[in-house]
């Protein structure tokens, strides 16, 4: 009798059920239980494969996309990865518009899966006509048969982490978790998996990561858009110069800014001390907790589980570039990543 293969028939069939990984060493000197749930594990290396896959078939089964038609997106690179990707095994042509912020490594990435790549100034408003927004609206109104994403105000950004990434963290903490803490973007990550956790227990407390220079805790606070509040800064993929409605605000409790020096060193501390090798959000979400921690927010009983979007390759040429990482003035010497000198053997 033949034996069934243990085969997948695409990388698609791969997205999700990422694992939660227990902090250990970074977390020996605070109150609680940390868990991570490395969205790295996914196929692209990131939690933007599931809205990917979720948005595009979607669009597939209600007749919106159909075969030889193009997608278009709005990425600060990962999505645009995620999107190409998918386009790639279901056969689409795919054209992202890239904030200019976005790392050399990501870009290259998305011109590597078949991507036609737009990259737009990152530091103008985002009614700019040259604003990764507005040319991704352009591109879609000029060529016929194209599907714009827009992952920034589609709701189905929101129910993929709820049927996904929210279920599977409830039962990987067998429903014990007490706090999520998730940086915010889009807000899709955050809002969907926040929306199951709360639906099976409302006392777990939400926690989103902003970054200065972003409008997105002010916002959540006041309800007022304060452009005052905008400035450039160096994150990629965290926060916004604008009101996402992918973002459920009224389900998540606080917001924390963090700092695009401090976000930087914590990133290379996580693979230091827990070799786990992550992106700058990943950094982000960490030095959010490590402030909430010094605030009081956890006691012994807290099961904290932390979104890890991203893995580490895609910065490369930043956070993870002592040159880098010099240019800007965040000085690292305790996580130099020439730290031990390369020995040639001759």
């Amino acid at each position: 009798m033949k034996e069934d293969l243990k085969v997948y028939n695409s990388i698609l069939e791969l997205i999700g059920d990422t694992p939660l990984i227990k902090l250990n060493r970074i977390t020996e000197n605070l109150e609680g239980d940390f868990y991570a749930k490395v969205e790295a594990f996914n196929p692209g290396h990131s939690t933007k494969d599931r809205i990917a896959q979720y948005i595009i078939e979607e669009a597939e089964r209600k007749g919106i996309l159909k075969p030889g038609d193009t997608i278009i997106e709005t990425t600060s690179g990962n999505t645009g990865f995620s999107v190409a990707m998918v386009s790639v095994i279901k056969g689409y042509d795919c054209i992202l518009a890239v904030s200019s912020k976005s790392s050399k490594d990501k870009i290259d990435m998305l011109r590597t899966m078949g991507a036609k790549v737009y990259v737009c100034p990152a530091n103008v408003s985002a009614d700019d006509p040259r604003s990764y927004y507005q040319v991704a609206k352009r591109l879609h109104q000029e060529i016929k048969g194209s599907v714009y994403i827009n992952q920034y105000f589609n709701e189905l950004n929101i129910d993929a982490h709820y049927k996904t990434t929210g279920p599977e963290i409830w039962k990987q903490t067998e429903g014990k978790v007490t706090h999520l803490v998730a940086c915010s973007g889009t807000g899709g990550t955050i809002s969907g998996t926040a929306r199951y956790l709360k639906e099976q227990n409302p006392d777990v407390k939400v926690i989103g990561i902003d970054a200065y220079g972003s409008v997105l805790k002010k916002y959540h606070e006041t309800k007022e858009l304060d452009p005052n509040e905008i400035y450039p800064y160096r994150i990629e993929g965290l926060g916004k110069n604008l009101i996402p409605t992918a973002t459920d605000f009224d389900i998540i409790d606080k917001f924390v800014k963090v700092t695009d020096s401090e976000s930087a060193h914590t990133a290379r501390y996580i693979a230091r001390t827990e070799g786990l090798f992550v992106g700058y959000t990943s950094g982000a979400a960490f030095q959010g907790v490590k402030q909430l921690a010094e605030e009081g927010e956890f006691t012994e009983n807290s099961k904290v589980v932390i979104i890890f979007p991203d893995h580490g390759s895609r910065y490369m040429s930043k956070i993870y570039s002592d040159d880098w990482m010099q240019e800007q003035g965040f000085s690292d010497t305790e996580n130099l990543v020439g730290a031990e000198p390369i020995e040639f053997v001759k």
